[in-house]
């Protein structure tokens, strides 16, 4: 200790002394503390050895202009194959109506995937073989969300393959379709007995919500407007198109397929920092005639948590195109469009505290 006899006291000392406290308080509790405890991530690219087992997509989108009786979706392979969306409990795409001010009609139904129409030349080989386009659009039942899990395989009749389900009105007609047989409303279908047409929902919009697994070598996902199946087993249907331009008409019915992206997901979790450039996008597309495009690339990723956890999800830049599809011109049919491709780089994150 100091003696008494070397120490003068001030006021101007005090507050030397508070000042010195108050600095060396904020270096400590406002920078040190935090430097050494604070979480931060980093992260490095390679290139990815293995192939991912399967893509998870969850999107949920808002047409407020196409009626959800009208709205199909389909996905294909790079080759243009139809690929399968493996649909089970845990894979489901629902709709929603919606009326003109974008209020929710009723309840949600389960939206059945396949056969959309993308290109000209699909329009013409149809028309060749006096069919109609074989185009699954989801309709709008009564059914409650549990009384489509309780009817977990419908029946198709006998014109199904084996162990094939036929949950919906237009599963039915598209295996009747396939088969080539006649179907009318005389067959007394469960599943047509409560729908709804297009005529019900004029003026109406759709939300499309649910989750799908897509193909990992790449592909795309499309929402189109059409009629398809809805004409198919309608007395006097079968023989409608008198010619090909005609035929090609009708498919090109003039949609305006502008929409709000709520929510796209590329992975089943989410990570600190991780980004969703789409959620919240409104895109007004005033081209009748419009196919709208979203090409995304997507990057596996992996988030390795201080405690060791792990998450294997991706992350996705996207580039978008509007064109124009002229009926007739070949390049394609409007609608909306996510291309996409799996990056053969991967990222991992990993956390760490900077100071340790």
């Amino acid at each position: 200790a100091v003696s008494s006899e070397f120490r003068v006291q001030t006021g101007y000392g005090a507050i030397l002394s508070l000042l010195t406290l108050t600095v060396v308080g904020f270096l400590v509790f406002q920078i040190e503390i935090p430097y050494h405890f604070t979480v931060s991530a980093r992260d490095h690219v390679h290139v990815n050895a293995t192939s991912p087992d399967g893509i998870e997509m969850e999107f949920d989108i808002t047409f407020p202009k196409v009626p959800c009786a009208l709205l199909a979706v389909d996905a294909d392979d790079p080759t243009g194959q139809s690929q399968s969306l493996h649909l089970d409990r845990t894979h489901r795409v629902w709709k929603h109506r919606l009326d003109k001010d974008g209020k929710e009609i009723g309840q949600r139904s389960r939206f059945e995937m396949g056969d959309t129409l993308k290109h000209v030349d699909e329009v013409h080989d149809i028309a060749k073989n006096m069919g109609i386009p074989i185009e699954i659009d989801g309709k709008t039942t009564t059914k409650t969300v549990e009384d489509e899990y309780e009817e977990e395989c419908g029946s198709c009749y006998g014109a199904g393959d084996e162990g094939e389900c036929c949950n919906t009105c237009d599963d039915v007609k598209r295996v009747y379709q396939g088969k080539g047989w006649l179907f009318n409303d005389k067959l007394e279908i469960k599943q047509c007995e409560k729908i709804i047409n297009s005529k019900d929902e004029e003026e109406e919009g759709c939300n499309v919500h649910g989750i799908v697994a897509l193909s990992s070598g790449g592909g795309n996902l499309h929402l189109t407007p059409g009629r398809g199946l809805e004409k198919f087993g309608e007395k006097g249907k079968q023989d409608f198109f008198q010619t090909i331009a005609d035929f090609i008409s009708d498919s090109f019915e003039q949609f305006n397929v502008s929409h709000t992206i709520n929510k796209i997901r590329f992975g089943a979790q989410d990570f600190p920092g991780h980004v969703h450039q789409l959620d919240g996008q409104n895109r007004m597309i005033e081209d009748a005639f419009g196919m709208y495009q979203y090409y995304v690339q997507i990057v596996p990723t992996l988030y390795r948590f201080l405690n060791g956890t792990e998450i294997q999800t991706n992350q996705f830049s996207v580039t978008e195109h509007m064109r124009h599809v002229q009926p007739g011109s070949n390049r394609g049919l409007p609608g909306m469009f996510f291309f996409y491709e799996v990056s053969p780089l991967h990222v991992d994150i990993e956390e760490y505290r900077v100071g340790w």
